[in-house]
């Protein structure tokens, strides 16, 4: 099989409809799907164990590093049973959707211990990339979300890098690829640790530090 027959357009409303099935049956098989965001491309799929599993073994991550989860709408957060302190709700309500990434509590017996950082915590974003936004609609749950890329190789900006470096993944069928085209240049998304009684900056992002104190003067972090 040609490894562009696992990748499937991803651009316009009508192939975004029809590339759903694909990618959810994907997604239902427990594999792991490449998808365009508003930064770069992803790798991810279902929050279970297994699918959380198969993402594992595909990125190589070393234990502890855990994935963030991308959500289409605050719907979705409330059924991972996350919780957004006062100043982290301040945070969303003026930068979702966009590239803030919150680092939240809750989600007990909801979101596997893999997806939670050393404190406990679980990264969230919702996206703003629209055909994303409709895959995790017809999803009905948050999917998770790395950069699509080798240890030490940039996060891919176009499907062809990721067909490029994961021929045999791709061929196997352990990988499926969403085709949204060439993605401008970006920052990272900006990243906040929300389980303290202030917020902190811990990767320093698209948005800068001093327009997050704005919304949340309080900020610890990133000058």
């Amino acid at each position: 099989m040609r490894l562009d027959a696992l990748s499937y357009p991803f651009w316009s409303a009508e192939e975004v409809e029809a590339a759903l099935r694909y990618a959810l049956d994907q997604m239902e098989r427990r594999r792991v799907l490449a998808y365009p965001t508003e930064t770069v491309y992803g790798f991810g799929g279902a929050i279970d164990r297994e699918s959380v599993a198969a993402l594992i073994r595909l990125k190589r991550r070393p234990p502890g590093k855990p994935f963030l989860l991308l959500v289409d709408g605050s719907d979705t957060l409330a059924r991972l049973d996350l919780h957004l302190p006062a100043y982290a709700a301040n945070l969303a309500a003026r930068h979702w959707p966009g590239p803030l990434t919150l680092v939240l509590p809750g989600g007990e017996g909801r979101v596997p211990p893999q997806l939670r950082g050393p404190e406990g915590g679980v990264a969230v974003r919702w996206t703003s990339h629209p055909a994303l936004r409709r895959l995790i609609q017809a999803h009905g749950d948050a999917i998770t979300s790395t950069s699509a890329n080798r240890p030490g190789v940039p996060p891919a900006m176009t499907a062809g890098e990721i067909l490029a470096q994961w021929p045999d993944a791709i061929a196997r069928g352990d990988l499926r690829v969403l085709d949204g085209g060439r993605l401008a240049p970006s920052p990272p998304s900006t990243v906040v640790d929300c389980m303290g009684r202030h917020p902190r900056v811990i990767r320093p992002g698209a948005i800068p530090a001093r327009v997050l104190r704005e919304s949340v003067p309080t900020l610890i972090g990133d000058a």
